[in-house]
């Protein structure tokens, strides 16, 4: 059987080294004789590796004073009500920006909460651009912007953090967190749940400023206010530990690879050889602006899609599994996070070369 390289959207592939690193600990953490895993959260022990786990990601991203790391439950999803929760003025709202998919998901469940109003969409274009900051309509009085730094769905990611002036900016970064080099001092809050680029699924990496806690709605449950998780070390409740562990792991291999220029470096490779692939013919389809494309989300189309299941059936046969698309857009989508390596889109393109030349 080949070796496998899962291109899911998440949960993803992990590092091997993490892998490994994990399974030898599992039984006995570090000669205590008991396991991460049935570690109470409150001990001196389950402390030290989350403040190891909460420096190493300091350190990776240059945090600067007056910002906290946050580990929080209910993935990216309860992060788009417990952001307006947490942040929206009642009488002003906040503004969001529309780049595809997750963005839109994000919109509907803000204006559960609060008064939402488009700052700018890519809807016109089918969201395969992202709206030039010139058309940008930000209110001044409005509570934050947010934005989706990397559609999964849609495969549109932004090229670089805007500008909102002083409308702190906010920022789901789920599919793109540790991909590349980040100014965390140019956002208000940015959030990111883990079964991407972090870790297993079941840890979100919250990043805000100190001064928005606080000023929580009066209906927030106490354990998804950020104002009092962070008062009480993301321990006011029992935080995900395993996940946090293995998070801390993932950002020493990080470290180890050389940090997050590094991972930059390895993401602009891998989707450059694919994406060179798909324009270099008529076979595959890629309908994204090249300015917007991500660099960790490859989606992509066949020119005929009664090719499809030949397709991922022979892909699966080299050990090219989970490429079939978002199941509302259909197509497929080749994730490239952190932890897949070179090799792997090496075969990918190989085999997605061959094909066309089969079947083209």
């Amino acid at each position: 059987m080949p070796r496998l390289f899962n291109f899911a959207a998440g949960p993803a592939m992990m590092p091997e080294q993490v892998l490994a690193h994990a399974r030898n600990e599992l039984l006995d953490w570090n000669g205590h004789g008991l396991s991460v895993m049935e570690m109470p959260f409150t001990g001196d022990v389950f402390k030290e590796i989350a403040a190891t786990t909460v420096s190493r990601l300091s350190a990776l991203l240059g945090l600067p004073p007056g910002h906290r790391i946050l580990f929080m439950h209910g993935g990216a999803m309860a992060q788009l009500a417990l952001v307006p929760l947490n942040l929206a003025s009642p009488d002003t709202g906040a503004d969001y920006v529309e780049t595809g998919y997750w963005s839109g998901r994000a919109i509907a469940e803000a204006r559960r909460y609060c008064r939402v109003e488009i700052a700018a969409s890519g809807e016109p274009g089918g969201f395969t651009h992202i709206p030039p900051e010139t058309e940008w309509r930000i209110r001044p009085e409005a509570a934050y912007c947010h934005i989706t730094t990397n559609e999964t769905a849609n495969g549109v990611q932004f090229p670089a953090t805007p500008e909102t002036g002083d409308v702190p900016l906010v920022a789901d970064m789920t599919s793109d967190f540790l991909t590349r080099p980040l100014d965390v001092s140019r956002y208000g809050l940015l959030y990111a749940s883990a079964q991407k680029n972090i870790g297993p699924s079941g840890l979100t990496i919250v990043i805000l400023r100190e001064d928005s806690g606080g000023n929580a709605h009066s209906l927030t449950p106490s354990v998804f206010d950020y104002g009092i998780q962070m008062e009480n070390d993301s321990r006011y409740n029992t935080p995900p530990t395993f996940s946090i562990y293995m998070a801390g792991l993932v950002f020493r291999w990080i470290e180890d690879q050389g940090g997050l220029a590094a991972m930059e470096r390895a993401s602009e490779a891998k989707s450059r050889k694919l994406y060179g692939l798909m324009d270099s013919g008529d076979f595959y389809c890629c309908p994204v602006a090249p300015e917007a494309r991500s660099r960790v989300n490859v989606c992509f189309t066949l020119a005929d899609p009664a090719l499809e299941d030949a397709f991922d059936t022979e892909a699966a046969g080299h050990g090219l599994i989970n490429l079939r698309g978002h199941p509302v857009f259909g197509g497929f989508r080749a994730s490239l996070y952190n932890a897949m390596p070179e090799q792997g889109v090496d075969i990918l393109a190989g085999f997605m070369a061959d094909f066309a030349r089969r079947h083209g």
